[in-house]
């Protein structure tokens, strides 16, 4: 099977087949990441620049990691040592890049929207590594791995997100990749932080909850986020403690989650803000298991844009 398009742009415009193929063909190169050899030879000759407009440490390494594994040329860029501090236009910036020859452009920017604009006229594969309020979809395709490997279905399957749902794109893609592949979402938060008609996201909309209790009763998973203060023009909230007492993960609240409920979590981690330290430590998070989980969804990812094709033998 083939991924038939060339850019990677959020999971709101995939159908649920195309989710099943990046999973599916990451659990193929987890398999390979196991190896004494951790490294194919399946993009050589491929040229990746990775362009990041903000900080990013998760994100970023595990791309560069990934290409690296797959055995592709890369080239790095951010901002703070670029001519953008020139002047230099997002477009200019990525024209030049792609007139290097460079095949796959791998892209953090703080614009919604900014890999749509140029995917619109680059010849080069663009992998949304983040856009704003928008999407994160690598983020919720390796979230969804995760949670794929432990349950085996998403039927029936139910996953609350917790936090700062306005301002996340991490949340924008989990909704959709998981409702598309047929799991109830529920969000949850303080309404200061709840985007107008947010239970209309996904495929056939998404429960809200503000009582935390409440929104965990039943989950199978719940996904804590960020408090993304860089994105709020005001604080939302009176503060941090005030915050983790309303709405912070600890150990006393998930008494009131399935005891099969697991705990995920994006990264980076506020300790003792939107979740305690022992639960982020404890035996129920797959915290760890999700930044593994990264490095096998984007190999998959950038494998597929590239025109691979997932089967078993390929991947060897």
């Amino acid at each position: 099977m083939q991924l038939n398009r060339k850019d990677l742009l959020g999971l709101e415009e995939l159908t649920p087949e195309e989710i099943t193929l990046i999973l599916d063909t990451g659990d193929s190169f987890k398999e390979i990441l196991e190896r004494p050899i951790k490294k194919v030879p399946a993009l050589r000759g491929k040229t990746i620049a990775n362009i990041f407009y903000e900080p990013s440490t998760r994100t970023r390494l595990s791309f560069e990691l990934a290409e690296k594994r797959l055995s592709a040329d890369t080239i790095g860029f951010s901002q703070a040592m670029s001519s953008v501090s020139k002047g230099e236009t997002l477009r200019d910036t990525v024209e030049n890049i792609q007139a290097m020859k460079v095949d796959i452009v791998v892209m953090r920017h703080g614009s919604s929207g900014a890999h749509r604009f140029l995917a619109e006229f680059l010849d080069a594969s663009i992998v949304n590594a983040g856009d704003g309020q928008h999407e994160h979809p690598t983020q919720a395709l390796l979230d969804m791995m995760t949670l794929r490997q432990r349950w085996g279905t998403f039927e029936g399957k139910k996953v609350t997100i917790i936090g700062d749902i306005m301002h996340s794109r991490v949340a924008r893609s989990n909704i959709w990749g998981l409702t598309k592949l047929g799991a109830e979402v529920t969000v949850c938060g303080s309404p200061t932080m709840m985007p107008p008609e947010v239970g209309k996201l996904g495929e056939g909309g998404v429960n809200v909850e503000f009582d935390l209790r409440r929104a965990i009763s039943e989950a199978d998973a719940i996904n804590v986020l960020r408090i993304q203060l860089e994105r709020q023009e005001s604080m939302l909230f009176p503060s941090s403690q005030e915050y983790f007492e309303v709405f912070g993960v600890t150990n006393r609240v998930l008494e009131h989650a399935p005891e099969h409920c697991i705990v995920m979590h994006p990264g980076p981690i506020n300790r003792g803000v939107e979740i305690a330290q022992d639960v982020a430590d404890g035996d129920r998070a797959v915290i760890l298991e999700q930044v593994t989980n990264g490095v096998a969804v984007r190999m998959a990812v950038l494998f597929l844009v590239a025109g691979g094709t997932f089967e078993e033998s390929s991947l060897q």
